[in-house]
């Protein structure tokens, strides 16, 4: 029932905002994208149930952990500051406006790209990745270039966000299946090890729809966006296992099943109905009912999230994906609680 789903809602965000200092996957009190994901997943959960309490934490999580950002932002660690549009129209807070402005600034003018113009995928790890596209850019920096435009009015940060959701989605499709692909190397012309990895999938499947209801206030929403994010959902529900989730990897069946993935690509299938980037057709709301339903059982009576795999960089091998480990982290619980979220707000059941 839905007074279910809202206490298993409460449990997971009450789990994310508990001490869990020196934990790489669960510490929120950092700046990057692991807790990035938490504060975006928190400001859905607080903005779908109108839980003000919510809101309060997160104005309290920046005033806490701003000054852990760098001046010069790299890419990933873009995720916390898409927050900041909307909590600054909750609370009139200016510096949250000019700080969004900085940072998309940034991005726009500065920010490394590839040979075709894509943001290149920069990291706060002594990692490189030169020339290299990943899936996970769309949802850590384009979601809050595509807020920012609309909060301060900007027509060319909003085409610069629907560039780069094309972009991405040329350069990552599986013409054979329409889903993507982890990465793409500009330099080589490759999609480097070629795996078609859940969580990468997941990350533009639920980010696009929310960039959609930003940037279509400032700009029409190109027909190639909308074809080739459909090809991708509709890849992806082909990929579904039966019992509901999707493998770590969509066409390795026998590989084990990744619920942060899951969560994601059922979020986004919900969101993009709704926005009209999908036909309103029973497939897509029963493929996002039956992963719900399949996602439940991961979630503990602390309100962890398991089932969830580890950071996770472009692997050398299809097969050293099915060996990453499996640990609670904040993007296992974000991901989950904005399907749940999305679900309290649809009415959905959580028994069926």
């Amino acid at each position: 029932m839905m007074e279910n789903l809202k206490a298993i809602a409460g449990k997971v965000w009450g789990h994310m905002k508990k001490d869990h200092s020196g934990n790489w996957g669960m510490d929120i009190d950092k700046w990057d994208w692991v807790p990035g994901v938490g504060v975006i997943a928190l400001l859905e959960y607080g903005e779908k149930t109108d839980e003000a309490e919510v809101r309060s934490y997160l104005l309290e999580w920046v005033n806490r952990n701003r000054d852990q950002a760098a001046p010069e932002p790299v890419i990933n660690a873009v995720a916390p500051y898409a927050i900041f549009p909307v909590l600054y129209k909750r609370t009139g807070e200016e510096w949250l406006k000019e700080e969004a402005a900085r940072v998309a600034k940034w991005i726009v003018e500065k920010a490394p790209r590839t040979r075709e113009q894509a943001f290149e995928h920069t990291v706060t790890e002594n990692a490189n990745f030169p020339e290299q596209v990943w899936a996970d850019t769309v949802f850590m920096a384009v979601l809050f270039l595509a807020r920012t435009a609309t909060l301060i009015g900007d027509k060319a940060y909003a085409e610069e966000a629907q560039r780069q959701v094309l972009l991405h989605l040329r350069l990552l499709e599986d013409a054979e299946t329409g889903v993507l692909f982890h990465g793409w190397n500009c330099a080589a012309g490759d999609h480097m090890s070629a795996a078609r990895w859940t969580r990468a999938n997941a990350w533009i499947a639920v980010g696009v729809p929310m960039i959609v209801k930003e940037i279509e206030q400032l700009v029409p929403i190109e027909a190639e966006l909308r074809e080739r994010y459909r090809r991708l959902m509709d890849g992806l529900v082909g990929f579904q296992q039966p019992d509901g989730l999707w493998s770590t990897v969509l066409d390795r069946p026998d590989y084990y099943r990744e619920i942060s993935g899951s969560a994601g690509i059922a979020c986004g299938l919900w969101l993009a109905a709704e926005s009209g980037l999908l036909p309103d057709e029973e497939k897509y709301a029963a493929a996002a009912r039956k992963a719900l339903h399949a996602i439940l059982p991961h979630i503990d009576d602390r309100g962890e999230v398991g089932g969830v795999s580890s950071g996770t960089p472009v692997m050398e091998s299809i097969e050293a994906y099915n060996a990453i480990p499996i640990h609670p982290t904040l993007y296992g619980q974000g991901l989950t609680l904005m399907l749940l979220s999305e679900a309290i707000r649809r009415g959905e059941a959580g028994d069926e």
